[in-house]
């Protein structure tokens, strides 16, 4: 059996974050297979023994098809273990980087017909350089709003590798406490 790892990305720091989910998941000894969400419709659930999802913050909301996948697929999720986690720029505060204090993360599993074994949440990645000219501008603001970063020239990333891999390493217990 193997974990399936889907993302919901906008500037790809929630794939690269489920790409190291999946490599640290095969350094533990599980294979695991990392997709796209958008468009995954033919996936084989009898194959995989732990699902995980990922999604990422833009603006407030997650993209509306995380939603839409979990209503459509919501038997298949609760039937395994699962992990959820978030991606968002507010993470970057310790005091909002957990499920409980991350208002985005505790909102979406209040009302989610889902209900992950264990959740996660990440901080992202703030990449100026890469934004169109709007969403550069306002990034800048909120970023302003909330103390950090201002400079358009630059890129930084937020994310702890090192809570990505003990994540990794608690949601791979997941199964082998059910085999147990």
């Amino acid at each position: 059996m193997k974990t399936l790892i889907l993302y919901s990305t906008r500037e790809g720091q929630t794939r690269e974050i489920a790409t190291r989910l999946g490599t640290e998941l095969q350094a533990l000894g599980r294979e695991s297979d990392v997709l796209n969400l958008h468009g995954c419709d033919d996936i084989p659930w009898g194959e995989y023994d732990l699902v995980v999802i990922g999604a990422s913050i833009h603006y407030g909301h997650f993209n509306r098809s995380v939603n839409q996948f979990i209503a459509k697929y919501q038997q298949q999720l609760n039937k395994v273990p699962s992990a959820f986690f978030s991606v968002n720029l507010v993470a970057r505060k310790p005091e909002k980087s957990t499920p409980e204090t991350n208002a985005y993360t505790r909102k979406f599993l209040e009302n989610s017909p889902w209900h992950p074994s264990y959740c996660a949440v990440f901080a992202g990645a703030l990449r100026y350089p890469r934004y169109g000219w709007l969403d550069k501008l306002m990034i800048r603001l909120i970023m302003k709003m909330t103390d950090g970063e201002t400079d358009t020239s630059k890129e930084v990333v937020y994310t702890d590798w090192q809570q990505v891999s003990q994540f990794a390493a608690e949601i791979a217990k997941l199964t082998r406490n059910v085999r147990a």
